[in-house]
């Protein structure tokens, strides 16, 4: 499509402005009802008004992705109103319920957003991943339509953590469709940045590799400066200190004089002494980040250079075009109501239009009518549609641990032909020894072009190539959580679903926590294997011993969390978990709902003897059993059964989660010893459990009626009898059972730090050995 004229593109960009101010104005004419502000971020939108109109009305395309600063939610929202994409009657529902999010939402928005964005720093990278992610489906499944990946942020969101380890990992490296678009306003939440830390952020990104771009001084600077005596302008506005210039914006005529040439020499006062006053403020605030031609230019360059990320420094104003422009406290600020009706007013608007569309007969109209027709973008199917078997069938004559069953049934999927070549896995530099050297042996390691290997390990085959299906990162499980987010939301970025599986030390899923939260938020639809866990690490020290993970594992919506004990049910778990992804038909849990997000096993190194499993198949059989696994618990003592003869006595349940599971056996057979019969319910996913709980329970509160007991829960714990619980994890991860079955509980498990020791010494410490669960279930008796 043609470049438009750029007084049509400044037509749009004015309503652009007008509307994203007026939407949060809106919004904060609404009552609340509680007296609690609704916020939003007038000033932090205008600032990108001048970038955003270029991108969607001059420049995108339809496959093109782009992730939107969060403050500036409003900008893209006006945008989509223009381009027909938003109904009318969203403009004054931001922030309310039903309506449009505070920051971009791909879930709950309602205008077709591409990265979620309210957790700053992670949205600016999404884009990067996501490039990532294209470049593995182009060449595992043959090339896309091109796309470009933009990501426009604010400067100071250069100052969090994960941008940086995201530009530094070889993963992203030669990503020539990337462009970040940094909105170089110079001011964060609570000040003018003292100072301008431009020429430090180029040097990072060039030392990664990056192209920078600047786009600092607009056409009418830029004139100025080739006149005799305009350098001397130049360097003198590139010399002033960020807090002087940001206060040009506050003031006009001779007060803007004075406060420009506080400290200039004698050349800038000689250069604009026959400047008048209301010229002078326009001319020395002309930043480049508002000026169209400016950027289009620069973007253009982006895309010239195709071997390399790009970052673009637009210069601008927080607050450009509204009295509020370079005010140190404007972020939060809110126009008044007579500033906006002086600005509707000035935007030749009035309370009858000031919601309207372009004329669509008019030059702007007819570009917006033209842009939307050029960024539709036709339906994605997420299904991969392909059947991922039940089980791989795993059986083992000796004790094994869930990690090393783990990476088996990874192998045995890949020899899938269906199911093989759409799984991907990551890993932070800990791919071998979180158990998937079979699987690279077998797929390889990816990169972008094939590359020598310099050694010869049998037992490792580290075969780099286009052809891998292993995407190695460095030591980041920030980039760790990154990259599954956006593999996870493949069949929407690329065109193409995938099987993203990833695996990570337990102990470190908390280092990539926000961006964990944020992929899961996102929709985005991964397996994730933390691994290994607890104080069942004990050699390794506290530092390794991960305690908290399974209550984040719980409580993450999006995410069903899994932790099995046995290879059989780990496999089904799997299984099952890859099958929901890949969108086929599974058989469920009973009442369970659709599924439609991540899952994170917690796995453990501990080989455990797998007899007792075997028995409670044979008692149960396969259809049941397999039933009531995928559930979340199953009784694998029934000591009723085990024993007859107690049938009449005192009876306790002991609920326990993976690496424990033989501790809590042999302390069920020193309670029938001592005549007290101990149900072993071995509960393999906390999470479903809790949610059948849950709906049961919230239905009842809805409907005034007795909440029902959920089937996983009256399966596995048919009596109502004295629990105790048992994890290698915070005891309150599973305490709520006894809530649940409605009968006093008892909880064991690591609610202090962990030090390095044998596992029986841990578990010794923290009263997970058999004498300690004896005396719990001695006391859990006692409470009834």
């Amino acid at each position: 499509m043609n470049q438009p004229d750029i007084d049509v593109l400044d037509q749009i960009q004015r309503r652009v402005l007008w509307l994203a101010t007026r939407i949060v104005d809106a919004a904060n004419d609404r009552s609340t009802g509680d007296g609690v502000k609704v916020g939003g971020h007038q000033a932090s939108s205008a600032s990108l008004v001048t970038a955003m109109t270029a991108l969607w009305f001059a420049h995108l395309d339809a496959e093109d992705r782009v992730a939107v600063k969060p403050h500036a939610s409003p900008v893209f929202h006006a945008i989509q109103y223009l381009l027909g994409n938003l109904d009318r009657s969203y403009l004054t529902r931001l922030r309310a319920r039903g309506g449009l999010q505070s920051y971009p939402s791909r879930t709950k928005d309602p205008d077709g957003v591409d990265f979620s964005t309210g957790s700053v720093g992670l949205g600016a990278a999404a884009p990067l991943f996501a490039a990532v992610t294209r470049r593995y489906v182009d060449a595992h499944f043959g090339a896309r339509p091109h796309s470009r990946f933009v990501a426009l942020i604010g400067d100071a969101e250069l100052d969090e953590g994960n941008i940086w380890e995201a530009v530094a990992d070889p993963a992203t490296a030669g990503l020539g469709n990337v462009m970040w678009v940094v909105d170089f306003n110079r001011q964060s939440l609570d000040r003018v940045v003292p100072g301008v830390r431009i020429d430090q952020w180029r040097g990072q990104f060039e030392a990664a590799g990056w192209h920078v771009v600047e786009v600092k001084h607009g056409r009418k600077l830029a004139q100025a400066y080739d006149r005799p005596g305009g350098a001397a302008l130049r360097d003198w506005i590139d010399a002033m200190p960020n807090e002087q210039y940001q206060s040009l914006f506050g003031l006009t005529g001779a007060q803007l004089r004075k406060r420009f040439l506080d400290g200039a020499p004698a050349e800038v006062e000689t250069f604009v002494a026959e400047i008048a006053d209301e010229e002078l403020g326009p001319l020395v605030t002309d930043l480049g980040g508002h000026d169209l031609a400016a950027l289009l230019d620069a973007y253009a360059q982006c895309d010239a250079v195709t071997d390399r990320p790009s970052v673009v420094f637009a210069y601008t104003v927080k607050g450009w075009g509204l009295p509020i422009a370079g005010n140190p406290r404007n972020h939060s600020a809110l126009l008044t109501g007579e500033q906006v009706d002086a600005l509707r007013a000035a935007h030749g608007l009035t309370r009858d239009t000031e919601w309207d569309r372009l004329d669509p007969a008019s030059p702007a109209g007819i570009r917006a009518g033209q842009r939307r027709e050029a960024l539709s973008r036709a339906p994605r199917e997420h299904a991969l549609g392909v059947t991922v078997p039940t089980t791989t069938r795993v059986r083992t004559n000796k004790p094994i641990s869930t990690q090393e069953v783990f990476g088996r049934v990874l192998v045995d999927l890949a020899r899938d032909p269906q199911v093989g070549k759409y799984l991907v896995t990551t890993a932070p530099d800990v791919a071998t020894s979180t158990n998937l050297a079979g699987f690279i042996n077998k797929t390889g390691v990816f990169a972008p072009t094939a590359q020598r290997s310099w050694s010869d390990d049998r037992m490792l085959r580290w075969t780099e190539s286009p052809d891998g299906q292993h995407i190695e990162l460095g030591i980041s499980e920030m980039n760790l959580f990154l990259l599954l987010g956006q593999l996870g939301l493949s069949w929407d970025l690329s065109g193409q679903p995938l099987l993203p599986v990833g695996t990570v030390y337990d102990p470190f899923v908390l280092r990539g926590l926000d961006a964990f939260l944020y992929g899961t938020y996102s929709g985005s639809r991964f397996v994730v294997a933390g691994t290994p866990s607890g104080i069942t690490l004990a050699p390794e020290g506290g530092a390794h011993q991960s305690t908290i993970t399974a209550s984040v594992g719980l409580e993450l919506p999006g995410v069903t969390f899994v932790e099995p004990a046995y290879a059989a049910s780990l496999d089904w778990l799997l299984c099952d978990a890859l099958g929901h992804i890949a969108g086929a038909p599974q058989p469920a849990p009973t009442a369970a709902p659709a599924e439609d997000g991540a899952y994170y096993f917690r796995l453990s190194t501990r080989p455990v003897d797998q007899a007792p499993f075997e028995a409670a198949r044979a008692r149960l059989g396969d259809a049941v059993l397999r039933r009531q696994v995928l559930a979340g618990a199953y009784r694998l003592v029934d000591a009723h059964q085990a024993d007859p003869r107690l049938a009449e006595a005192p009876t306790v349940q002991l609920a326990a989660s993976g690496a424990v599971l033989p501790e809590v056996l042999t302390a069920a057979a020193e309670l029938a010893d001592e005549g007290i019969a101990a149900h072993v319910v071995d509960v393999t996913s906390l999470d479903r459990l809790y949610r059948a709980w849950q709906r049961t329970l919230r239905q009842g509160v809805r409907t005034a009626t007795v909440p029902s007991v959920p089937g996983a829960l009256r399966s596995a714990f048919a009596d109502r009898v004295p629990v105790v619980t048992v994890h290698d994890a915070a005891s309150h991860a599973m305490a709520w059972l006894g809530s649940a079955v409605g009968a006093p509980a008892v909880p064991l498990g690591v609610d202090e730090f962990g030090q390095s020791g044998t596992v029986h010494d841990l578990y010794d410490l923290h009263d997970l050995l058999p004498g300690s669960i004896v005396n719990a279930a001695l006391a859990a008796l006692s409470l009834r």
